[in-house]
């Protein structure tokens, strides 16, 4: 299907691995131009590999969604250099990377960063990157929640929390910038097997009885079956399918909105 993404620029905030990585393939066969953002410098390698498969261009910068200066400066070097940005998108998220359950587990130092990264990450980029989209009067945003952050999951408050206003957040960031039609949606995947997941097993496994502990495979699989009426796990590849269709113009009339892509585990009336 062509999205009509071709020699768009995308901006993807956390592309180096993960959800961040499929996505930015996924714009890159729709033939957008990348650029990617991340503190890992792997990074790079993913560059090179879209440039290398599908002959588009795609930058790299190191940088932290949780600096806010380092923000601006991608937007401004992605403006000097291409003249305009059309799309947003920032995947990057984190853990607390321990069991919270009950929540007293954790202390309150353990926010901290997950909220900086989680919430304030995509405030920074909307803070950057709103101006050349207002001056434009075109755009989209799109934000990462997940069902956590819908149901209270009790296995990490933190993220959980940060998870939840990130919904909210982009209801309020789409009221603003739709006089401007800038678009502001998220997505809210269920169970994926990235890095992220994987973490949230390790900090369960780690506080098991030693007769309780299960593997990876074996807990997530469980879990899988257990929770999502489909039975199965989401991929990357499922976000990424969604990602570029809320960022074309076959979207063009949804704004403020999280779309589930998690198996069905969220139903809303």
């Amino acid at each position: 299907m062509d999205l009509q993404l071709s020699n768009e620029v995308a901006v993807v905030i956390g592309a180096a691995s993960g959800l961040g990585k499929a996505i930015s393939l996924e714009f890159a066969r729709e033939g957008a131009k990348l650029v990617l953002v991340d503190i890992a410098p792997t990074v790079e390698s993913v560059a090179s590999e879209i440039q290398r498969a599908w002959k588009t261009p795609a930058w790299a910068f190191t940088a932290d969604v949780t600096d806010y200066q380092a923000m601006q400066a991608v937007a401004a070097a992605v403006i000097f250099d291409w003249g305009r940005c059309d799309h947003v998108i920032v995947p990057a998220g984190i853990g607390s990377g321990k069991y919270g359950f009950p929540f007293w587990k954790l202390e309150p130092a353990d926010w901290d960063r997950v909220l900086r990264v989680n919430l304030l990450g995509p405030v920074h980029a909307a803070h950057a990157f709103s101006p050349p989209m207002i001056a434009a009067r075109q755009g989209t945003f799109l934000f990462f929640t997940s069902i956590a952050g819908q149901i209270g999951s009790q296995t990490d408050p933190p993220y959980s929390a940060a998870k939840a206003a990130v919904i909210n957040f982009a209801q309020c960031a789409a009221k603003d910038l739709a006089p401007y039609n800038v678009r502001v949606n998220a997505i809210s995947p269920g169970m994926i097997q990235t890095p992220l997941n994987r973490s949230v097993w390790q900090a369960w496994y780690d506080q098991q009885p030693e007769d309780q502990r299960q593997s990876y495979d074996e807990w997530a699989g469980e879990k899988a079956r257990r929770v999502a009426p489909l039975g199965r796990w989401q991929t990357p590849q499922d976000i990424a399918a969604v990602a570029v269709f809320l960022a074309s113009r076959r979207a063009e009339n949804i704004t403020g909105q999280t779309i589930n892509v998690d198996g069905g585990q969220v139903m809303h009336a």
